[in-house]
């Protein structure tokens, strides 16, 4: 069971820094005020982003912000070791021993300049992990306050699995949109349920509007109808379609333009009909469903 209470809709850090937008960090505050003020007050980070800078920069933009640390949920990840001078490694690879993990939350609180992560992930699954370990230092880290929840990201069901049979894994942060629905039907979702684990989704637009393809030609088609009966945005109405799913997913937007932002939680408002939820799906796919 969960015990961190996450917004309807969660801000996606990843491309705040150097990897993309290249934000300052005044910058960054004002979009962090943004997304609080349009009740989006989840966001979601990893080590790696930015190459081991971004964490740094948006502490900075929080605390800058005078927003109260206990009204917004910080996410964050861990595992993932990118090729880095900074770290002396030369092969991109995973760490999941009970130091590093230790080692990882302490420097993202530092850096995030907070006493606890509400929400803490492995990043990737690793063939080398070991249970009890990653469960030895789960507990500690909540013992110590250091973390709220765990979870996981990018698992499937059987090595989410493995954790829990050690330690309480409470997310699984999947990619998942109309585009990419096989957690829909390879049981990931349905396992998710089974244990009560809640499913966060990044990339939840898919390749929509980012390839030209058949599928994306005919989603493209139904949306624009779409967007006439239901008087909104297509990107609304895509992520209505996850948040219609019975495992209650939370997608995760990387949007930082603020017209965007400001209608984001217009999605978590909209129920889409069934049959309008399943012509997304049939034009997905290609064909109707069975």
């Amino acid at each position: 069971m969960t015990t961190s209470t996450l917004s309807p809709i969660i801000a996606g850090a990843m491309n705040w820094g150097v990897w993309d937008k290249n934000l300052k960090t005044k910058e960054m505050e004002n979009l962090i005020h943004i997304c609080f003020e349009n009740k989006i007050s989840t966001f979601d980070h990893a080590d790696i982003y930015g190459s081991y800078t971004t964490e740094t920069q948006f502490g900075k933009a929080l605390f800058n912000s005078k927003i109260n640390r206990e009204q917004v949920q910080l996410i964050s990840k861990c595992g993932i070791q990118l090729v880095s001078e900074k770290r002396n490694t030369i092969v991109k690879h995973y760490n999941y021993s009970k130091e590093y993990i230790l080692k990882s939350v302490d420097a993202s609180l530092k850096n995030l300049k907070t006493d606890y992560l509400d929400v803490f992930l492995l990043h990737r699954p690793s063939p080398l992990m070991q249970a009890d370990e990653i469960a030895e230092a789960v507990e500690k880290l909540k013992s110590q306050g250091k973390i709220i929840d765990f979870g996981v990201s990018n698992f499937t069901s059987s090595q989410t699995e493995l954790i829990r049979q050690k330690t309480a894994v409470s997310f699984n942060q999947i990619q998942f949109s109309a585009t990419e629905f096989q957690p829909m039907v390879d049981g990931s979702l349905d396992y998710m349920q089974l244990h009560q684990i809640r499913p966060l989704s990044w990339n939840p637009l898919g390749s929509v509007f980012r390839q030209d393809n058949m599928q994306t030609f005919r989603l493209r088609k139904l949306l624009a109808s779409l967007v006439s009966k239901y008087e909104i945005g297509a990107d609304s109405i895509l992520l209505a379609w996850i948040l219609k799913h019975p495992a209650q997913i939370i997608p995760i937007a990387g949007t930082v333009n603020i017209a965007r932002i400001q209608n984001l939680l217009k999605a978590s408002q909209l129920v889409l009909d069934n049959e309008d939820w399943f012509a997304i799906w049939t034009e997905s796919m290609g064909h109707e469903v069975a």
